[in-house]
């Protein structure tokens, strides 16, 4: 049961990702990879203003680590 979380991930790579982080950021981006501890890499990654839902920061490729993530959301746009 406990790996029902990263079964999901890994079957949505290449998809668009909503990640809110414990400092109060949301970041949105497609899905490269995921391990065991729920580091993800984002590609075309942008950090989100939560109340327009508008790219703030355009960062491109990045790595959030999963200690520092609350929550994933996956996107269908």
């Amino acid at each position: 049961m406990k790996t029902e979380p990263l079964k999901l991930l890994s079957r949505n790579l290449n998809e668009e990702v909503l990640v809110k982080l414990k400092d109060g950021r949301t970041c949105r981006g497609k899905l490269e990879r995921c391990d065991n501890y729920m580091n993800l890499i984002l590609t075309d990654a942008e950090e989100v203003d939560d109340s327009e839902s508008n790219a703030a920061v355009k960062y491109g490729k990045v790595l959030i680590r999963g200690n520092n993530i609350l929550w994933i959301t996956l996107t269908r746009r």
